[in-house]
């Protein structure tokens, strides 16, 4: 019998190379239609902050990537939020993102469970590397983020002492992320034909950060609002101007009767 000595992880010889150009990424068909939806609603919520968006790569399904052992290793987390990158310096898109040499560790990312699940919680890193291993012993991400859409069940886990910790939320069920300084959490709704729970984004201050067509619908209304404002201060105004002119006939008819009577006014 073989004995296989797997080496300890603080053995581990993890480097930081650019993805070579021709890398074959996995092209593993999206398996929920509901994913991209709940990945974009996260994105569209911070389009409108500048200080969130400046020098940041938010991506879904996009390749994070490390060598361990001098073995490239890619991971395509469902969201990822990173501040600050450098600039992408070419004419063709960015297929990949490697930290330390691109820029900096990602905030945090996310996976979004199906009914069945793959490596999501894997700490498996002798042959296969799982996601969980290399969210929390390679690439070092401070937060790490697992949801389930069909039950709108959410963990958050926090790096502390080299290991993840399940974090319990605050009184209304949500979760701070550092670096973005934002509130993450569950909010249940319909949007773009999707009934069900959505990931969302809070300010610390409780206020909700609202979705491109919510922020239109909240303009219509301000601007509806100031238009019935308008409407009334307009009939309040002729409304004055018919009393000040009822006022004024009658002082003219009381005028005319005093001067039948022979007596002056003044």
């Amino acid at each position: 019998m073989t004995t296989v000595i797997h080496k300890p992880i603080s053995q581990l010889k993890i480097t930081w190379p650019l993805l070579p150009d021709d890398f074959i990424l996995p092209d593993d068909p999206v398996e929920n239609i509901e994913h991209p939806l709940i990945s974009n609603g996260l994105r569209q919520s911070v389009v409108d902050s500048p200080e969130l968006m400046q020098d940041a790569l938010i991506v879904s399904n996009f390749a994070l990537c490390a060598a361990v052992d001098d073995r490239t290793i890619c991971k395509a987390p469902d969201w990822m939020y990173v501040q600050p990158v450098q600039p992408w310096p070419h004419n063709y898109p960015r297929r990949s993102y490697t930290p330390h040499t691109e820029g900096t560790v990602p905030f945090v990312v996310m996976e979004f469970l199906s009914a069945t699940y793959g490596d999501e919680y894997s700490v498996e890193h002798t042959e296969e590397i799982g996601k969980w291993f290399f969210y929390e012993q390679v690439i070092k991400v401070p937060r790490y983020v697992i949801f389930r859409p069909h039950t709108g069940r959410i963990e958050v886990y926090a790096l502390e002492s080299e290991r993840y910790d399940n974090q319990n939320p605050d009184e209304n069920g949500r979760y701070l992320i550092p670096g973005l300084n934002l509130l993450l959490g569950v909010w249940q709704g319909t949007r773009e034909g999707r009934t069900g729970y959505w990931l969302r984004w809070w300010t610390e201050g409780g206020e909700l950060l609202l979705w491109p067509e919510e922020r239109a619908e909240n303009e219509r209304q301000r601007a509806e609002n100031e238009r019935q404002r308008g409407d009334r201060q307009q009939q309040d105004k002729e409304l004055a101007e018919t009393l000040l002119e009822q006022e004024r006939q009658r002082n003219q008819e009381l005028l005319a009767r005093l001067a039948a009577l022979g007596i002056d006014p003044e």
